[in-house]
């Protein structure tokens, strides 16, 4: 526990290869503590379930099924799929959570930038796409076709812990809390003390000391995304690694959409931004792109 300022008590745990924070306002320490604890297990929860990198989770076994082949996953898991799917439909593919392939093609294990050869790039490329998985309700099984994708929830799974945490700690009764997973996706509801909501800052990724908004979330989620620790976003329409665009971010009602939604920015032209964010009330976007120039906003935010 690290305590804050204005009477918050801050709660870190690492996990999903981040570090989650929770801080609660106006809380007394020992039932602050027994709730973070609750909600770092159940973060490790989901990723034992949500990680492709966990032998024994829901992912790994979508992944090593056979052509044609099914399997029973978890209500968290099929969640994420589904909201994945929609998301995919929603930003004309430019989100995709079957990437993994091309990921592995692209991206070394330090998140630098591979060579592969075209033929490479062909056999990853047949391997990725929504479209290649299945997803039946009723059973709550996931059916892959022909090419088996390698999913990959890293863009979703972030943003959907903090939104499971959020409800863990309103049923607990906590009334003002702010959770994060690693600054990049994050929710707050209720207020700080003196103050209206949780004021957050957003920075210049190539310096992070020049503040280029002040967002306040209540009852909000914010998602970010950016190329800052390597070309790591793939365009699921060009099946390359993005370019063009250096950060984004995105103010929506959950953190399981920023999260998402940040990541398809990185890909969208700025008329298909303008688009999407015009359909929704809720959304607010900023663009950072990679070439010098003004930083573009969309929608609106509640600005501090």
């Amino acid at each position: 526990m690290i305590e804050g300022k204005e009477g918050v008590l801050r709660y870190q745990h690492r996990a999903m290869a981040t570090m989650f924070e929770i801080m609660v306002a106006d809380e007394d320490p020992a039932f602050a503590a027994g709730v973070a604890l609750a909600a770092f297990e159940e973060i490790d929860r989901l990723e034992q379930d949500l990680s492709r990198y966990s032998a024994n989770s829901d992912v790994a076994r979508i992944n090593n099924l056979s052509p044609y082949g099914s399997v029973q996953v978890g209500l968290d898991t099929f969640q994420c799929l589904r909201l994945s799917r929609q998301f995919w439909e929603e930003t004309g593919g430019a989100f995709d959570s079957t990437l993994g392939a091309l990921m592995n093609c692209w991206v070394g294990k330090d998140k630098s930038l591979l060579r592969p050869s075209l033929e490479e790039i062909a056999r990853a490329t047949e391997r990725s796409g929504m479209s290649l998985l299945e997803l039946d309700e009723a059973a709550m099984a996931v059916r892959v076709q022909g090419s088996v994708p390698i999913v990959d929830l890293g863009a979703i799974g972030k943003g959907y812990a903090v939104d499971r945490v959020v409800e863990l700690l309103k049923e607990w009764g906590v009334e003002s809390a702010l959770v994060h997973g690693g600054t990049s996706s994050a929710y707050a509801f209720g207020d700080l003390p003196q103050k209206e909501g949780w004021p957050v800052t957003l920075s210049n990724p190539l310096q992070v000391s020049e503040i280029l908004e002040t967002v306040n979330l209540k009852a909000e989620g914010l998602g970010g995304s950016g190329i800052t620790k390597g070309r790591h976003i793939i365009d699921p329409r060009s099946f390359r690694p993005v370019e063009g665009r250096r950060a984004a971010w995105v103010l929506s009602d959950s953190a399981t959409k920023s999260d998402a939604v940040s990541t398809a920015c990185m890909v969208m032209s700025r008329e298909e931004i303008e688009t999407y964010v015009a359909g929704d009330p809720h959304l607010w976007a900023m663009i950072v792109e990679e070439s010098p120039g003004p930083v573009l906003r969309f929608g609106h935010a509640a600005a501090v």
